[in-house]
């Protein structure tokens, strides 16, 4: 099956990059990451789909961050060598990342999908939204470069989604909120333009939020598998193992990701204030720029949760991930410290190689 490119997402800027990376020659063509496996990628070329695997420059790269790793949604420059073998020579620059804090002690991160133009949030309206997750994934959101939506699902178990959607748009900081029902097509044409030829909707939720279901709504068909939630606890199960970028008919693509029970956040500071602009705002409105918001006189902060202008909830989650990004922080750089200081030492004992008669 050949694919058409332009639908995909590329465009003269990708191109561009493309031409600065490629050889020359019939040997190696642009392809998008449909879906990445231990060092072997699902590539979607023109010419239909290959399998490539990673090439050894970027396992280097990758071992020095694993962010250089090719995932689902990259460009890669792809070549068949005369033997038959096809790898990943190459990945373009990214437009959008949409990147997770791993669960590693080194504080690295994982790209959950690249170059996508919309990051949605998917979030089950029944029993109710989990606004604290909402805020959480609104950052991480933010932090990609693409434009973050919220997408309440399974709208129809509601007997008010449109107040419930209002109520979520609090926490949602200007991303627009969509109430939507698949099972019954119903607030789908809100979401059509974020899949329209040529974009990429990424769908970012817990097991369980509706994400595959969404998917299919989308495509006219099934093209994910489903499940149902468990009845007993009311939880999802794990429906996608893995990112996959799923082209739509029409064009357009979706990328689905797994069900996210915890998702840590790195280097996020612009996507938190983006994610809490009305807390980010209060504080810039303080009357002491070190103010620690429990006591000081003049407090911006102090004075809303007192008339009720913030809710002490969202204030709570905002300090929370605010912690955090500054926990990773310091992790972050204790590392790199201590890699600066291997570095040193190694070049200190070749030093002293050289310098033996």
């Amino acid at each position: 099956m050949m694919h058409d490119l332009a639908s995909l997402g590329w465009d003269d800027s990708f191109a561009a990059a493309y031409a600065e990376r490629a050889t020359a020659g019939a040997d190696e063509v642009p392809g998008r990451v449909m879906r990445a496996d231990r060092g072997v990628c699902t590539v979607l070329i023109g010419a239909g789909t290959a399998r490539a695997s990673v090439a050894g420059a970027l396992l280097t790269d990758a071992g020095r961050d694993p962010v250089a790793l090719p995932c689902a949604g990259d460009w890669v420059v792809v070549r068949t060598w005369p033997d038959g073998r096809i790898s990943a020579e190459a990945v373009l620059p990214r437009r959008s990342a949409v990147v997770r804090r791993t669960a590693d002690k080194d504080s690295t991160g994982q790209v959950l999908a690249a170059n996508v133009d919309t990051a949605a949030v998917v979030e089950p309206i029944d029993p109710s939204p989990d606004l604290n997750r909402v805020e959480r994934l609104l950052t991480l959101a933010w932090q990609s470069g693409a434009q973050p939506c919220v997408v309440l699902t399974k709208a129809d178990l509601a007997t008010d989604p449109a107040t419930i959607a209002r109520q979520v748009g609090d926490a949602a900081a200007g991303a627009p909120v969509y109430p939507v029902s698949a099972e019954r097509g119903e607030g789908l044409d809100a979401l059509r333009p974020h899949v329209a030829p040529g974009r990429t909707c990424a769908l970012l939720g817990p097991s369980g939020s509706g994400k595959s279901t969404l998917a299919n709504a989308l495509a006219g068909t099934t093209v994910l598998a489903t499940q149902q939630v468990r009845r007993v606890d009311g939880k999802g199960r794990h429906t996608t193992t893995h990112r996959a970028l799923v082209p739509l008919p029409g064009g357009g693509a979706v990328l689905d990701t797994p069900g996210l029970r915890a998702v840590g956040l790195l280097d996020a500071d612009t996507g938190l204030n983006l994610a809490f602009t009305d807390v980010a705002d209060l504080v810039q409105r303080c009357r002491f720029t070190d103010c620690g918001h429990d006591t000081e006189p003049g407090c911006a902060v102090q004075a809303a949760l007192a008339d009720g202008e913030l809710s002490v909830r969202r204030w709570d989650s905002w300090r929370k991930l605010q912690r955090e990004l500054a926990y990773e922080a310091r992790r972050k750089d204790a590392r790199l410290a201590a890699e600066e200081r291997a570095r040193w030492k190694r070049v200190q004992r070749q030093g002293r190689r050289r310098s033996r008669p």
